[in-house]
C-alpha cells in the first residue's frame, strides 16, 4: 500500500449553525472565493490535495457538511433532517456568514447535489458551481423502477432493516472498519494506489463519533429529495461537470447527459478515474477546476 506524500493538515476552525458546530479549514489570502464540499461519509479531508493548490489563486474553504466529519452529529429528525434542503441551507449561509460574498462551489458525489440545491435556493450567494463525479442518486424512488431486480427489492428491504436499531448498529460497525473502508474504496476508485492507509484512517476519523451511525442510517434510508435532473434546469449560474470515466457507482454513460442543460458549459471525462477524481487525480482535476474558476470570476458571473 503507498503512502501520501500530502502533509494533512489537523487543524481547523469552527462556525455554530443552528446551534451546532460545523467545522471547516480555510487557506488563501486572495482571489475568489470557493468552497469544496464532499461525499457521503467524508470530510474536508478529502480535498487536502485540492485545499493548498487552489489557495495559491484563491480563497478556499473546505467544509464538512453537518453529520460528517468533525462537525456536530445532530439526532436525525428531532435535531436535524439530512436532506439537501439542509445542506443547501449550511453552504448559503456559510457564504454569508463566515465568507460574506458569493462563493464558487465544488462537490463531489452527494456534496453535488447539495452546491446545486444551495445555487438554486440561494442563487445570490453562488457564483458557479463544479460537479466532480456527481451523484445520479439511482437509488432513489423515483430510480428504483428503472434498477436490476435484485436493486429494486433488495435497497427497500435493506432500508427498512436498517431501522431496527440493533441491526444498524450491527450493520454500521461492520462497515466502520479499515478493512471494509479499504474495500469500498478499491472498488470506488479507478486509480488503486491512491486508496492509502492514510486515506482509510481518514475516512474512518469521525465513524466512532456519537450519532455518526443514526446520520448513517437516516441518509440511507433518504429515497426523496432532488435528483440531478430537477436542479440542472433551475441553475441561474455557470456549470462544469467532471466525470471519472471507471466510476463504477455512477456510470458515465447516464452522467453525459448532464452536458445537454443549459447552464453546463463543459463536460470534462477522465480516462482511468472513479468516483472521487479529486483525490485520484488531483493534477488533472485542480488545473482544470483553478482555470475555470478564475476565469469566471474574471467575467464578474453571479456578484452581489
Amino acid at each position: 500500500m503507498l503512502t501520501s506524500s500530502i502533509s494533512v493538515r489537523s487543524d481547523y476552525s469552527t462556525w455554530m449553525w443552528k446551534g451546532f458546530q460545523v467545522a471547516y479549514q480555510a487557506e488563501g489570502t486572495a482571489g475568489p472565493a470557493v468552497v469544496l464540499v464532499h461525499g457521503f461519509g467524508a470530510s474536508f479531508y478529502h480535498w487536502r490535495k485540492n485545499l493548498p493548490e487552489l489557495a495559491k489563486t484563491c480563497r478556499v474553504y473546505a467544509i464538512d457538511l453537518i453529520g460528517f466529519g468533525k462537525s456536530s452529529k445532530p439526532i436525525p429528525d428531532k435535531q436535524m433532517e439530512y436532506t439537501f434542503e439542509t445542506w443547501g441551507a449550511q453552504l448559503a449561509d456559510f457564504c454569508r456568514e463566515v465568507i460574506g460574498e458569493p462563493a464558487f462551489l465544488v462537490g463531489n458525489s452527494i456534496g453535488s447535489i447539495a452546491i446545486m440545491q444551495a445555487a438554486v435556493d440561494a442563487p445570490d450567494w453562488v457564483r458557479g458551481v463544479a460537479l466532480v463525479g456527481c451523484s445520479l442518486r439511482l437509488l432513489h424512488e423515483r430510480h428504483q423502477a428503472t434498477q436490476p431486480w435484485f436493486k429494486r427489492v433488495g435497497a427497500p428491504i435493506l432500508q427498512k432493516v436498517l431501522k431496527k436499531k440493533w441491526f444498524g448498529q450491527l450493520f454500521f460497525k461492520q462497515l466502520a472498519t479499515p478493512k471494509t473502508v479499504r474495500k469500498v474504496l478499491l472498488k470506488a476508485y479507478g486509480r488503486s494506489d491512491a486508496v492509502t492507509d492514510e486515506l482509510v484512517d481518514l475516512l474512518l476519523g469521525a465513524a466512532k463519533d456519537e450519532g455518526a451511525m443514526g446520520v448513517f442510517i437516516a441518509f440511507t434510508n433518504y429515497s426523496q429529495g432532488p435528483l440531478p435532473e430537477d436542479l440542472l434546469p433551475e441553475l441561474s449560474c455557470p456549470a462544469i461537470v467532471l466525470w471519472g470515466e471507471a466510476d463504477p457507482w455512477e456510470p458515465i454513460a447516464l452522467g453525459r447527459a448532464f452536458a445537454e442543460y443549459p447552464r453546463v458549459e463543459s463536460f470534462i471525462p477522465l480516462a482511468g478515474v472513479g468516483h472521487c477524481p479529486q483525490d485520484e487525480a488531483p493534477e488533472v482535476v485542480n488545473p482544470i477546476l483553478r482555470d475555470w474558476i478564475l476565469e469566471k470570476a474574471h467575467t464578474g458571473s453571479n456578484t452581489i
